[in-house]
């Protein structure tokens, strides 16, 4: 095509990707979880060294950043021990309803509810925090949900 019919912007060179959202809450991680944002890091820096694609290496470089402020903000906790009450690091099976659900309460950055991983920053983590084995307590969703807390174990060192 001849250069006379193309748009200045068709020669810019791409947009550099959005940064990635950093939560304001606080960075709570368990050892296990300083050390897996540590291999993150070093994982995207030996990828970056070796990366020659422009885009490929500016979406690394978001990466980069984004793993660097949570390390810088991370707050280690060592994981729960006791299994008297709900918190970080605990793995809780719950009623909810007529179903029952085991979950473990994790780091924001590895929350995925489907296979049971909860971020302490969830609403249903922060309703249980504190709670102890028996107790009943109401999700505070305007609807009357409850959940009761049928075991709590200290195991859930995922991260």
């Amino acid at each position: 095509m001849n250069k006379a019919f193309t748009r200045e912007t068709d020669d810019a060179p791409a947009a550099p990707p959005e940064e990635r959202p950093v939560s304001s809450a606080l960075n709570l991680v368990t050892p296990r979880g300083a050390q897996l944002i540590k291999e993150q890091i070093g994982a995207i820096e030996l990828k970056l060294a070796g990366e020659v694609d422009p885009v490929i290496k500016s979406e690394l470089r978001r990466d980069l950043r984004y793993w660097l402020a949570r390390h810088s903000s991370m707050q280690i906790v060592a994981p729960k021990g006791d299994t008297d009450t709900v918190g970080f690091g605990s793995q809780v099976t719950i009623r909810r309803g007529s179903s029952e659900v085991t979950v473990s309460i994790v780091k924001e950055d590895e929350s995925d509810p489907k296979t049971g991983q909860i971020a302490w920053t969830a609403p249903l983590t922060r309703a249980i925090d504190g709670a102890k084995v028996g107790e009943e307590v109401d999700l505070d969703i305007g609807r009357g949900e409850t959940v009761t807390i049928l075991d709590i174990s200290g195991k859930a060192d995922n991260g």
